[in-house]
């Protein structure tokens, strides 16, 4: 890997002062690479929007650097930021179109800020809605327009100034699950085809694992866990990632007392019926405490929990076919209870 387009390094971000204050970033560090589409997810209150206004200086950190593309923004001028955030895209979850502008004018709004001729800046914001699959729509107000479309016209608009990077807010937040399919797909041809690097800042475990290769994430404020889609969703290395990758599991009055087992598949192929054939291949029936499984690339990834047999050779019945199954790995859920 060459040197990383961005860098964020020992991040901390407070609010407030004294005894009130309140810490948003706690030394964080993460490293991007040109090119690639990088997703960091937290619940809520994890500091994932201050991480992303803290990229493009919009919130300046306390302590920490964050260079982007060689440049550590927290050491430059106000004239040298302002040309330095010109790399640097952002696309939110409300859009912020003008809304007394057609979709076409607010594509060209930057590109006249630029000092581009009107009549080039037309042209480019006509170019630019056909990328981004709007074609037709160029004088349709906002008002006009779907949460789709809007989001589409942000984007084009923000493409507008040829950046290096595009930062992604909760951008499909406020969309409905085709549209937001969409618009992934969008932003992965974007990445595609023009090289662009996105941040995707998101709460939501689909959107990662839809268009990111890897992804950090974030638990009040610090760095719980970073490393590749798969292995996070794999193996989760702490309990903030294993609250996110895995199901919530089931109320406690409907457990049973038998213990409990977490089956992980790791990459296999395909899921392989695994309930029906242990029934078949050992008559022994488990109890499906929860279940969050996905394929990424073709490959199977994700969790079960298991309620084993109380019958003791039942249960090493069980737990001995399972562990003799390619590509997945178990292991004993202790206090499942609590």
């Amino acid at each position: 890997m060459g040197e990383p387009i961005i860098r964020l390094e020992h991040l901390t971000k407070r609010f407030g002062s004294g005894g009130g204050q309140v810490a948003a970033l706690e030394d964080v560090s993460i490293h991007i690479q040109a090119g690639e589409i990088f997703g960091v997810i937290g619940l809520s209150g994890a500091g994932k929007s201050t991480l992303v206004r803290c990229i493009n200086l919009l919130e300046r950190p306390t302590e920490g650097q964050i260079l982007v593309d060689g440049q550590d923004l927290t050491k430059l001028r106000a004239r040298e930021l302002r040309a330095a955030r010109k790399s640097i895209g952002m696309i939110f979850q409300s859009f912020n179109l003008l809304m007394q502008r057609t979709a076409l004018d607010n594509v060209c709004f930057p590109l006249e800020l630029a000092g581009v001729s009107r009549k080039e800046a037309r042209e480019q914001a006509q170019s630019l809605l056909e990328t981004v699959g709007l074609a037709g729509r160029e004088q349709a107000y906002p008002a006009q327009l779907s949460g789709g479309q809007k989001q589409r016209v942000a984007i084009a608009r923000t493409l507008a100034a040829s950046p290096k990077v595009l930062l992604c807010d909760e951008a499909t937040s406020a969309l409905d699950p085709k549209t937001t399919r969409d618009i992934l797909r969008l932003i992965q041809d974007i990445n595609r085809r023009l090289g662009i690097t996105v941040v995707v800042i998101t709460h939501e475990m689909k959107v990662i694992e839809e268009i990111c290769s890897r992804v950090a994430i974030l638990d009040h404020g610090r760095l719980a866990e970073t490393g590749t889609v798969e292995e996070v969703f794999s193996n989760p290395r702490t309990e903030a990632g294993r609250r996110l990758v895995y199901p919530d599991g089931v109320p406690m009055e409907l457990l049973p007392d038998s213990r409990v087992i977490r089956v992980a598949f790791n990459g296999g192929t395909a899921y392989q019926p695994l309930i029906a054939s242990l029934a078949i291949d050992c008559g022994v029936k488990v109890n499906i405490l929860g279940a969050d499984t996905r394929s990424i690339d073709g490959k199977a990834f994700g969790t079960m929990l298991l309620g084993l047999p109380e019958d003791e050779a039942e249960a090493a019945r069980a737990l001995a076919y399972i562990r003799g199954q390619r590509d997945i790995t178990v292991e004993e859920v202790q206090d499942f209870h609590a």
